[in-house]
């Protein structure tokens, strides 16, 4: 059987399986399924408005010119500590956005190449890290957590790990 075949196969009997398992345990499946529906509604409801602010407030930062001052001050960091300058948009943008940090990597890759170092970099970074406030937003607010305290101060030390972590792979064994 090939992956394709095998594909269309798992979706209808993931559904044959839900349902001979809710006539097993006699729950009414369409009732469970309205209820999972409101449910998800209701944290979509929730979370919404976090996430219209941090979509503006990046759309902000990106036209004010100020995510490029925070690329050009990262890119001298990175410099000194022997990372290549040019991932720093990366670096910046990834918290934010997954599409924009999808977009930065593709430009360095088609601008560098997939297989320079910084085409490398860039495509280990993407991989191990995260949309750290996009998500830690969208778990908060789903959630119902109004003080978050420390959750976003570890979330970005994790970021950041990660993406350390990334260049010492790329750099031992590219580098």
């Amino acid at each position: 059987m090939t992956l394709g075949m095998l594909c269309g196969v798992i979706l209808p009997l993931l559904i044959l399986v839900a349902a001979v398992a809710s006539a097993v345990r006699g729950v009414d499946a369409m009732d469970a399924v309205s209820h999972g529906a409101m449910t998800g509604l209701k944290v979509a409801a929730g979370i919404l408005p976090g996430l219209v602010g941090l979509l503006v407030g990046v759309y902000m930062l990106r036209a004010s010119g100020l995510l490029a001052v925070f690329s050009d001050g990262a890119g001298r960091l990175l410099s000194r500590v022997g990372l290549p300058g040019e991932i720093a948009p990366l670096l910046v943008v990834r918290p934010f956005s997954g599409s924009g940090a999808i977009a930065t990597a593709a430009e360095l890759m088609e601008t560098h190449g997939p297989d320079s170092l910084v085409g490398r970099l860039a495509a280990v970074i993407l991989g191990s890290s995260e949309t750290t406030l996009y998500t830690a937003n969208v778990c908060l607010n789903a959630a119902g957590v109004r003080r978050s305290r420390w959750a976003l101060p570890v979330a970005m030390v994790t970021e950041l790990a990660a993406c350390g972590a990334s260049a010492a792979a790329v750099l031992l064994m590219w580098g």
